[in-house]
């Protein structure tokens, strides 16, 4: 009797712990299932960024390389699989020059890696010899630099509003920040087409905000 009694209470004992293994696996804790959903929500894509927020981190790491670092010229660029538009863009590029060191380097901010030519973030250049300002590219007084190239690309773009609308086929060519002694002023130079084969070419004061006449 004793014997059998056993052979039962263990047959219960599977059984019980096989309705709790079930009970566990048809009820998951409260919230496991959004947790999974959420785990497996896509990244949002990389959004493109305006010439001001690029230059900012890239000035900071500028200075770290060089207490008398000097903004020379900050460019849009390119980064395969986005488009750049309305003045933001993948990738900006920017010269800094030390006078003393008596070099230069470019830094780069982008906001996705297209390995191995370009990383996401900044990243500094070699350093370059470099002679110091000329009159064609003095330096960027940082404190001036008020209108951004959003902004500026709008400007731009409604003062060339009737060439473009003659011109539907010229993509645009170039968008960068740069100062000069005749303008003594930052400006941003904004392209559509090649200047050579009948382009449009809009200046605006990063200052005031106010174009010049394009041509």
């Amino acid at each position: 009797m004793g014997a059998r009694l056993n052979k039962c209470s263990v047959g219960v004992v599977a059984i019980a712990i096989a309705m709790m293994a079930g009970c566990s696996q048809s009820n998951p804790p409260a919230g496991s299932g959004q947790t999974a959903a959420t785990a497996t929500t896509p990244a949002a894509p990389p959004q493109l960024v305006t010439g001001k927020t690029a230059f900012w981190p890239i000035y900071k790491a500028a200075l770290a390389w060089s207490s008398d670092a000097q903004i020379m010229r900050l460019s849009q660029k390119e980064v395969p699989g986005f488009k750049n538009q309305a003045g933001k863009a993948a990738m900006w590029e920017v010269a800094v020059g030390s006078p003393s060191l008596h070099q230069f380097r470019l830094y780069t901010y982008s906001i996705a890696d297209a390995l191995p030519e370009i990383h996401k973030g900044t990243t500094a250049g070699t350093p370059r010899p470099w002679s110091g300002p000329t009159r064609d590219a003095m330096p960027i007084d940082v404190s001036f630099f008020n209108t951004d190239s959003d902004a500026a690309y709008k400007i731009s773009a409604t003062d060339a509003a009737a060439w473009l609308a003659k011109n539907p086929d010229k993509p645009l060519t170039s968008l960068e920040l740069g100062n000069t002694a005749a303008l003594n002023a930052p400006v941003w130079y904004i392209a559509w087409g090649e200047k050579k084969s009948g382009g449009y070419v809009g200046l605006v004061n990063a200052v005031s905000g106010i174009p010049y006449k394009g041509k």
